[in-house]
């Protein structure tokens, strides 16, 4: 599909063929302490847009501005979408859905942005993809990169998550711990790319990451028969997946496949909060120190803030911001009563859906549809369980054992 390319901050176009990843004025603008400034926004066009809307049917493949390469290798969806009844008559709200983009191929939704970067390489004729990552990002690329017969370059601040790391591994990057924080990877990162070429996959950086990760709306669309929701949750760290989540939306309105957004809400734990602050502050600074459990969402620079923020408020959305002991009670809740299995980042965006409930009840009614976007596995993250969660002591093996166990 034809695509140009607009700054999210000072609306200036670019037309090219070539691989771009920021805006060359607004890029070199920034202030420490501050949301960087320069991410592009990728706009369709309207033409190419018009004989979308003619299907019947349309799939997220239509809204791509590169085709992608066999997907049946790395296919990314439609991904379920479940309806948790118990908690739904708990908070009563009958018509709660759970998207579980947990169930994609690495097991969380960074995947979505990694088939189309897959796809950018491959249209470009590039076979190695650099970034930086402190998990699900890497592991994704990693993935994806395995599916593809790819070279992924992997920077990573040497305390990143083991688990995450291991994926990667044995997806058989090139994994190259850093002694440094996760912006010194990110640098690093870009200095390879500069140095020997390639495609760079930044979170943000690439805009192409947030064109793979809207492909979460279009399926949404139809799955609930083009009827979307009136909400939906989102757990946000570098405010990409949720720009991924509206831009899909625009990209249906403009399409005028919809006539009207759902409210998009940004969920976030209150030690890691820079958006929701920018958010309601109109401040786009960054925090001094994030350090929420929830290993995902940690942010204290938030990588596509700014865009994000813009985001939020032309869907009419709110941010939302919770404890992480809400986002751990949340975690439990989900898996015992209604067996789905988050980690702690995308238990952040139930339990602020049930931080909430009342309000949504007031402000839309009893029969109000919500989405609550649930994006990584718990198996992510076995470790956010200890000190929480204990397997029981062994029984002796005898009949009188499990009558005393159970009297």
């Amino acid at each position: 599909m034809n695509f140009k390319y607009i700054c999210s901050d000072c609306n200036k176009e670019f037309v090219t063929d070539k691989v771009m990843y920021q805006c060359p004025v607004c890029s070199k603008k920034n202030e420490k302490g501050k949301f960087q400034k320069g991410n592009l926004i990728v706009r369709l066009d309207d033409k190419d847009l018009k004989e979308v809307a003619k299907k019947d049917k349309v799939s997220i493949y239509d809204f791509f501005p590169y085709k992608i390469v066999t997907p049946e290798v790395f296919p990314v969806g439609p991904t379920p979408l479940m309806q948790p009844k118990r908690l739904a008559e708990k908070y009563g709200i009958k018509n709660t859905f759970c998207k579980l983009d947990s169930t994609l191929p690495s097991g969380s939704f960074k995947d979505r942005a990694s088939q189309l970067i897959a796809s950018q390489a491959l249209f470009h004729k590039q076979h190695k993809i650099a970034l930086a990552s402190t998990g699900n990002a890497g592991a994704a690329m990693s993935c994806a990169g395995a599916a593809y017969g790819l070279e992924i370059i992997l920077f990573v601040p040497e305390t990143a998550p083991v688990n995450k790391l291991m994926q990667s591994v044995l997806y058989g990057a090139t994994v190259v711990p850093v002694k440094g924080t996760y912006d010194d990877a990110f640098a690093l990162s870009i200095e390879y790319t500069k140095a020997f070429g390639g495609i760079n996959r930044n979170t943000a950086y690439n805009p192409m990451t947030i064109e793979g990760k809207k492909s979460v709306s279009i399926e949404l669309f139809e799955q609930t028969d083009r009827k979307l929701f009136d909400v939906i949750y989102v757990p946000t760290g570098d405010g990409c997946i949720i720009a991924g989540v509206c831009k899909g939306l625009f990209d249906l309105k403009q399409a005028h496949l919809i006539d009207h957004l759902p409210k998009v809400v940004c969920c976030q734990s209150s030690k890691s909060n820079a958006i929701a602050k920018a958010f309601e502050s109109g401040e786009m600074n960054d925090l001094p120190n994030a350090n929420t459990k929830a290993d995902s969402i940690n942010v204290s620079s938030p990588a596509n803030g700014r865009m994000a923020v813009r985001y939020i408020k032309e869907t009419g959305g709110w941010a939302t911001v919770v404890e992480d002991e809400e986002i751990f009670n949340s975690q439990l809740e989900l898996a015992k009563e209604s067996g789905i299995f988050v980690e702690p980042a995308a238990a952040c965006a139930w339990a602020a859906f049930t931080k909430d409930s009342e309000k949504l009840k007031n402000e839309f009614g009893p029969d109000v549809r919500v989405c609550v976007l649930l994006t990584g596995t718990g198996f992510k993250d076995m470790k956010a369980f200890e000190g929480r969660v204990k397997i029981p002591e062994a029984i002796e093996n005898s009949k009188q054992a499990v009558i005393d166990r159970f009297s």
